[in-house]
């Protein structure tokens, strides 16, 4: 095959043009490269492109003690800081057989879900903007800041809360918190059916989007691919059910594993907005159940240098983009010998080499946005 980077006249015809999309484009959700081999405007090859963003950090992690790789670690997807931030701790408690008090566990599993809710409000929102509807990023935003707010109010943050403790959480909630997420979470569903009018009432959203990028369920385990791009291509796999933790076990009966058949990129954003729905049933639980709670602490104490003993362990997540792993090993000292990430998506998007070959260039940007990445979750 011979490849250029451009052609004119009759070149054009006999040599296949190479073009590249990034690493500053608009549908990348942040500094990714995709390198296309087309033949006219079919692609015939398709390379995806990382490390732009690459700051190393899980050498990072070696240099920083178990207090201080938290903040490290809630930055890759800026999307799902506190989801990546339990990870961490997860990990470290396994490592010192520590129990959490069982108000850290409801009031961590209660933020998780806030923020998978925060997680997927964003791609409903940009993922239509990409295919030319603006509309839909403003409700989107608007909803999110409802919850915004309660976030920044517990934490002091907006994007990295820096909420999680090795042995549960920084502090106790504030006065009336709990009243005022039950109404942003009631004000939030609410308004959510606009995105079935809105957004899958449209005819040109689903002509973009049905039977395009189809990702076979042989595709989903061959790349790793795991969350919500797996479940709408059929894989019944979630660990909140299958592998519980924190507080996922009691609430089995409001959780609900949403999947879909079809694999495109519409059944990918349906099952985004069918888990934001019950994402937002699984906080109102939770809620409901820290409310019986009796009084209690919600961190252990800790020395003032923490040592993890000498060993090894794996702890994962089911983090809104897909499954969050942390393969922590220690030499009993203060900072983590090696601490490797398995982020989501950076397997997801391995899925590009198979999605795109045969598919139009203007398919490109709707398969790409429907894989729901951050590119700094790829990268690390």
């Amino acid at each position: 095959m011979t490849e250029t980077t451009f052609g004119i006249g009759g070149a054009a015809e006999s040599t296949d043009m190479v073009l590249n999309i990034g690493p500053q484009h608009p549908s990348t959700h942040g500094v990714l490269r995709l390198r296309l081999v087309l033949d006219g405007e079919v692609i015939q090859h398709a390379e995806p492109v990382i490390g732009y963003m690459h700051r190393g950090a899980e050498k990072l992690f070696e240099a920083r003690d178990y207090r201080q790789i938290i903040m490290l670690a809630n930055r890759h997807d800026w999307l799902s800081a506190f989801s990546n931030e339990l990870g961490v701790v997860m990990a470290v408690e396994r490592m010192l057989g520590m129990e959490v008090p069982e108000r850290a566990v409801w009031t961590r599993t209660l933020l998780a879900e806030l923020n998978r809710v925060l997680n997927h409000l964003m791609f409903l929102g940009s993922y239509p903007l990409e295919l030319g509807g603006i509309t839909a990023v403003f409700h989107a935003f608007r909803e999110r800041e409802e919850l915004q707010t309660v976030m920044e109010e517990i934490s002091g943050g907006r994007m990295h809360y820096m909420f999680n403790r090795v042995g549960g959480l920084k502090e106790d909630l504030p006065a009336g918190w709990l009243d005022r997420v039950r109404h942003a979470v009631a004000e939030v569903r609410s308004r959510m059916d606009v995105y079935d009018r809105l957004v899958l009432g449209n005819e040109i959203f689903r002509g973009r989007t049905r039977a395009v990028g189809v990702l076979s369920p042989e595709a989903v385990h061959a790349y790793g691919v795991s969350g919500p791009i797996a479940r709408a291509s059929g894989v019944d796999f979630d660990l909140r059910r299958d592998e519980p933790y924190l507080a996922y076990a009691e609430l089995a009966d409001t959780l609900k594993v949403v999947t879909r058949p079809d694999g495109d990129c519409l059944a990918r954003f349906e099952v985004l907005l069918d888990q934001t729905h019950n994402s937002l049933d699984l906080a109102d639980a939770c809620l409901d159940r820290i409310a019986d709670l009796p009084p209690g602490p919600i961190n252990q104490r800790l020395p003032k240098v923490l040592k993890a003993p000498e060993g090894h362990t794996y702890a994962w997540t089911e983090n809104p983009l897909g499954v969050n792993g942390y393969y922590l090993v220690s030499k009993g000292e203060k900072t983590p010998y090696r601490l490797k990430l398995r982020s989501a998506s950076y397997n997801n998007i391995q899925a590009l080499t198979e999605l795109l070959p045969g598919t139009p260039v203007p398919d490109m940007v709707s398969i790409l946005g429907s894989l729901f990445f951050v590119v700094g979750d790829i990268d690390k």
